[in-house]
């Protein structure tokens, strides 16, 4: 999964694919990269970061999707946004699957939208809003309290009409947690997978990695392979990423470790 933030704001690449001529540009790279799904989005959602109108998400994303699925007919998109009301027009636009980082914990009407436009749905695990979520960091048990919290939304986007199959999960790295959690998610990631889901992880970047290395955001790539190798070899399925194509080799080789007899 390519990352296509068309914001002014976010953390690694804000401003940069803002324009259709730019963000076209882009997804042709990271296809021609190896990128199998391209992700929108039209709201930071770094820490710290104040949350965007529907109107003001609207104008930045539906242009993109509508020119991204117009250029490249086949390709999958996914709208990254937790508003029912946006992701009814990204859907009605082209977007062929949903990533809410809240869970369907932000906006209520969300649920039913899934349920009847039947298509996939990122369940991310995140505690508090990212506004304030890097504040008051606090888990009885981190990995219990996640799979709580998964079954509990599992549950309830099953029972709302969601269909099993259309569910995938994410531990929300950098959602509420500290350096040491992201690390221990990774490593422990497999406890997710008894869940019955496929599993996403998004460690592409972050500043955890930046922390280790004393480097800025651009310069992560290599410490963000380290993440995307153990998070496949502990069960991740699917992985969203910025530089697509380092990740793309680092991933084939991955996958043939894997299946080594």
């Amino acid at each position: 999964m390519g990352v296509l933030n068309v914001t002014p704001d976010s953390f690694s690449d804000g401003g940069q694919f803002d324009e259709i001529d730019s963000a076209i540009l882009h997804v042709d790279k990271m296809l021609k990269n190896g990128a199998d799904i391209i992700d929108i989005g039209g709201e930071s959602t770094k820490p710290g970061s104040e949350p965007v109108s529907d109107n003001e998400e609207l104008k930045r994303i539906i242009p993109i999707i509508k020119a991204v699925k117009n250029e490249y007919k086949d390709i999958l998109i996914s709208v990254d946004t937790y508003k029912s009301s946006v992701a009814k027009k990204a859907i009605e636009a082209g977007a062929d699957f949903v990533n809410d980082i809240s869970g369907l914990t932000f906006d209520y009407e969300m649920v039913s939208l899934l349920a009847q436009s039947d298509i996939p749905v990122v369940i991310m695990h995140i505690n508090g809003k990212p506004k304030t979520m890097q504040k008051k960091i606090f888990y009885s048990d981190l990995i219990s309290d996640m799979k709580k919290f998964f079954i509990k939304q599992c549950d309830y986007a099953i029972n709302s009409g969601i269909k099993e199959s259309n569910i995938i999960i994410d531990p929300g790295i950098g959602f509420g947690k500290t350096f040491d959690h992201n690390f221990t998610l990774l490593k422990r990631l497999k406890e997710f997978g008894d869940l019955g889901f496929p599993i996403l992880i998004g460690p592409s970047r972050k500043a955890f990695i930046g922390d280790v290395l004393n480097l800025p955001s651009n310069k992560r790539v290599e410490g963000t392979i380290a993440t995307i190798v153990a998070g496949i070899l502990n069960g991740a399925n699917i992985i969203r990423v910025h530089d697509v194509k380092e990740i793309k080799r680092a991933t084939i080789v991955t996958e043939k470790i894997l299946k080594a007899r």
